[in-house]
């Protein structure tokens, strides 16, 4: 396999940079469970049909209808809020913590002061229909209705919560402790290098099959005529190539020259064009192609290339 020439950045310098640029925001959910685990009675009771002990059977029941119209609305504001938490952000080594660029923290709380109150509105559309879904339980789950697992009312028992957690070493302990706080803040600058790692990474991953589903959709046919293909699967890469110019560090300089080239074989190019041009469509899936073979370079080389980056500071030390 042919090594890649490309410059790697100190991983110094680009957790610098996201730690110079960006905040850890922390998306979570009030969420109401609409599971609930059988009885040790009822599981043996489950059991005794299949002649089974009731030790050895893990059984649940469903108490809420959740594809009801009113119960999806509330759980598509969810599945919005975190498409956008995670659109304007890149991955940081905790779960459930992304950074985010500290200049969109405004308009962030805002969306989100948004979608709380639209969370709000959907439940208490779906309260209107509580009575209703619970009747339907009944009718249901028959003996395994239980009237105790459910709320008085579903108002409260949703919402979305979002913060800005600390990542940085406490000022405190650099007076109680001044040993412990160098320790912490090396502990930083490697989790922001992580970070940095991580963020490359999900790159990668996204541009990648973007890129490939665009490539069989141009270049495969179906009964002898080309494939159908969706305007999303155009516009998906352009709305990549804003993410990526707003969240990028500079951490690979070869991901962004890919970037650079398939933008540049889109510029201009409207879904339709391609569409009605037998000769456009090959042009762009061959160019793409490109793209994708040096992609799949990318992921295949990626532990290797890493390895090099992380020992750099250690080598340079050791010199």
């Amino acid at each position: 396999m042919t090594q890649s020439t490309a410059t790697l950045p100190d991983s110094t310098d680009v957790g610098k940079q996201l730690r110079d640029s960006m905040a850890a925001v922390r998306l979570s959910f009030t969420w109401l469970g609409v599971r609930r685990t059988l009885t040790p009675q009822q599981k043996s009771t489950a059991a005794g049909t299949f002649g089974a002990e009731g030790d050895y059977l893990s059984a649940g029941k469903k108490l809420l209808n959740t594809k009801h119209p009113k119960f999806k609305a509330v759980t598509t504001v969810r599945g919005e809020a975190v498409a956008f938490w995670k659109n304007i952000s890149v991955p940081w080594p905790e779960p459930g913590i992304r950074l985010m660029r500290q200049d969109g923290i405004r308009s962030f709380d805002q969306r989100l002061r948004l979608l709380s109150e639209q969370l709000d509105e959907a439940v208490a559309e779906l309260d209107h229909h509580f009575d209703e879904l619970k009747e339907s339980a009944r009718d249901r789950l028959g003996s395994l209705f239980n009237e105790a697992d459910y709320p008085s009312t579903l108002r409260g028992a949703f919402g979305i919560a979002w913060d800005f957690p600390a990542v940085e070493p406490p000022n405190y302990l650099r007076q109680l402790n001044p040993e412990l706080y160098e320790q912490e803040c090396d502990r930083v600058r490697t989790r922001f290098a992580e970070a940095a790692r991580l963020a490359e990474e999900a790159f990668i991953a996204e541009l990648s099959e973007i890129v490939s589903h665009l490539c069989e959709r141009l270049s495969g046919e179906q009964d002898a005529r080309p494939k159908i293909f969706r305007d999303s699967a155009i516009n998906n890469l352009t709305d990549f190539f804003a993410r990526f110019r707003s969240l990028n560090v500079g951490s690979n300089d070869e991901l962004e020259r890919l970037v650079d080239q398939a933008q540049n074989v889109l510029h201009g190019v409207r879904p339709q064009a391609l569409r009605t041009s037998g000769e456009l469509r090959q042009h762009v899936a061959t160019q793409l192609s490109g793209v994708q073979s040096v992609l799949d370079g990318l992921m295949v080389d990626r532990p290797r290339r890493n390895i090099l980056r992380h020992s750099r500071p250690e080598a340079e030390a050791a010199g």
